[in-house]
């Protein structure tokens, strides 16, 4: 039995209290400038508690203001909602099918399609951007919901996690569905795709929070206001030169823009934790 320490116990309370601290703190303060009129945010010092305006400063971030001057943020986030959910699916269900076939069909160079896959990994967005945009310029894909996601949904960490996993099964679940009469696609529905619930709740998440926090390949591939998704918009926000920012509007549609990633770990918390440390994977 290992006896507890209560020194070593304070000392990680202190030290976790103190990490929470320095992750919350940024948020609170964006908190309290969504809160104020644009003169108290930049006055110094900036308030450290909340203010009076935060139904004004919130309703014109999602909405507007009606002159134009500060675009409505409800409409951008829709886009990064649809953005990130199509990324999230989609890269969850072609790793699925991927991962499928690699382990479970004997076919030519299946292990070097699988590796070909794999060194994919060194080849992202960021790398090949060039040559991605040329084809979904060609294609006619800009300004469009398969221009912000189709270059974006192959996943080779997901389709490796997925092998891994698959590769766990023991063969006997394989020979058992086989002698009931399964064939392969009814094999994957009723059998993998229920023991895959929580690797594929962790990789959602992830992959949710990657789609929404987009921003280098939305800024290539929109250039009309209807397409951009929240991150672009908080950008757009921020005027340069003599311009002035409304930091009380950009504060309040960053934290709007934390809103969903934050719904999706709380709600999907118990199945992300489960997917990550789960023993059999």
């Amino acid at each position: 039995m290992i006896e507890r320490n209560r020194f070593l116990d304070v000392l990680s309370h202190l030290v976790l209290i103190i990490g929470v601290v320095v992750v919350a703190f940024p948020v609170y303060v964006t908190f309290v400038a969504s809160t104020h009129t644009m003169q108290e945010v930049v006055q110094a010092p900036m308030p450290l508690w909340p203010g009076s305006h935060a139904w004004e400063n919130y309703t014109t971030a999602l909405f507007g203001d009606g002159s134009g001057n500060a675009p409505a943020v409800g409409r951008m986030m829709m886009v990064s909602l649809i953005t990130a959910l199509v990324i999230a699916l989609a890269k969850i269900s072609m790793s699925l099918l991927s991962a499928f076939a690699i382990v479970y069909f004997k076919f030519p160079f299946r292990m070097a399609i699988f590796w070909a896959i794999f060194m994919t990994l060194m080849l992202p967005v960021e790398v090949r951007i060039g040559p991605t945009y040329q084809v979904v310029a060609d294609l006619g894909l800009l300004n469009s919901y398969a221009g912000l996601t189709v270059p974006l949904v192959a996943s080779a960490t997901a389709t490796f996690l997925f092998r891994q996993f698959f590769l766990t099964i023991p063969d006997e679940l394989v020979e058992a569905a086989r002698m009931d009469g399964a064939g392969p696609m009814r094999f994957f529905k009723d059998v993998l795709l229920p023991l895959s619930t929580s690797s594929m709740a962790a990789l959602f998440v992830i992959q949710f929070i990657y789609g929404w926090n987009q921003y280098l390949w939305p800024l290539l591939v929109t250039t009309e206001e209807r397409m951009y998704p929240v991150v672009i918009g908080i950008k757009r926000m921020i005027s340069g030169g003599d311009a002035q920012t409304e930091w009380n509007i950009v504060m309040a549609t960053a934290m709007l823009a934390m809103i969903p990633p934050a719904l999706v770990v709380i709600l999907m918390q118990k199945w992300f934790v489960k997917g990550l440390v789960d023993t059999e994977k």
